[in-house]
């Protein structure tokens, strides 16, 4: 069976709460999806770890032939577009075998939108 690892990536802080989330966000992923993933990995694109490289090893020696990077970015900038797939396949090349592919940012979306009104109705 070919395994997939997903790696749930932000672009990293230096700040060590914003940096938190982003594993805060993999563990629920990988909770509420375990039926379909049970190797989920958190990652930053840089300024802190774990690295995309990091959690790429990470998810191999988990077991994954396949590894999916799903970006915890709202839209489709130059780290999707450039950034992120270039340190995924310089991550690949240590792992011979395993495949890749990089996920679309979040974008616009219904849940998106709930989300903002969401937090709309939050406000005292």
């Amino acid at each position: 069976m070919n395994r997939r690892g997903i790696i749930l990536v932000d672009h990293g802080s230096r700040l060590a709460a914003s940096n938190q989330l982003i594993a805060a966000v993999a563990k629920a992923f990988q909770q509420r999806f375990a039926t379909a993933f049970d190797i989920v990995e958190p990652a930053h694109m840089e300024l802190a770890e774990p690295s995309i490289a990091t959690a790429f090893a990470r998810c191999v020696s988990r077991g994954a032939g396949e590894v999916i990077v799903l970006p915890f970015f709202l839209g489709p900038g130059k780290h999707w577009t450039t950034d992120i797939p270039a340190l995924t396949a310089a991550a690949a090349t240590n792992h011979p075998g395993v495949s890749f592919q990089v996920a679309p940012t979040l974008g616009l979306d219904d849940l998106i939108l709930d989300l903002l009104f969401k937090r709309l109705q939050e406000l005292p």
